[in-house]
């Protein structure tokens, strides 16, 4: 298992570069071809792969240019953070879905959301337009939603993102 995960662990920026990336493909093909409109809380937990993607590029960069473990371990360590923080977000989500607790009042299902300018073109036409809700599971497998499926990745690229700092910190 150590001889499967070190060569990830060595070359951890550009994976997560590649897995915030892939993240994000995964998401925009639930909108575009399965019909899924993201709903506040869903583009939250894209925001927090955006920002992975460009940390883990401004890593690779300062990684390359300035040849020192420090950044190495320094971009490991806010990876770790940022995915951290998507972990938060995921589970916030899905926790609003089970009705754990409230989500945001504007996103959900009793109303309140907002209004793009298409959506008012096609309710001027006589369409019933409902926004899609924080608080109700669009899509669902295996008994998890997109937002429990997303929790679950974001903590094992948190967790790797950790082994990471910890493999740079060692070899010092």
């Amino acid at each position: 298992m150590a001889d499967l995960i070190r060569p990830i662990l060595d070359r951890w920026p550009l994976c997560a570069l590649g897995a915030s990336a892939a993240m994000l493909a995964i998401a925009h093909a639930f909108e575009r071809f399965g019909g899924l409109a993201p709903c506040t809380l869903c583009l939250r937990q894209r925001e927090v792969y955006w920002v992975a993607g460009a940390v883990a590029l401004a890593g690779l960069v300062l990684i390359r240019l300035l040849k020192g473990r420090s950044w190495r371990m320094l971009a490991d360590a806010a990876l770790a953070l940022v995915f951290a923080a998507g972990v938060a977000t995921a589970v916030y989500h899905a926790g609003a879905e089970w009705k754990f607790w409230p989500g945001p009042s504007t996103c959900s299902s009793a109303g309140g959301g907002g209004v793009s300018a298409a959506a008012v073109s096609d309710l001027m036409a006589g369409a019933k337009i409902k926004p899609p809700a924080c608080d109700k599971a669009a899509w669902v497998f295996l008994g998890l939603s997109m937002a429990g499926w997303n929790a679950l990745i974001a903590l094992g690229l948190a967790g790797l993102s950790v082994l990471a700092a910890l493999r740079e910190r060692s070899k010092r």
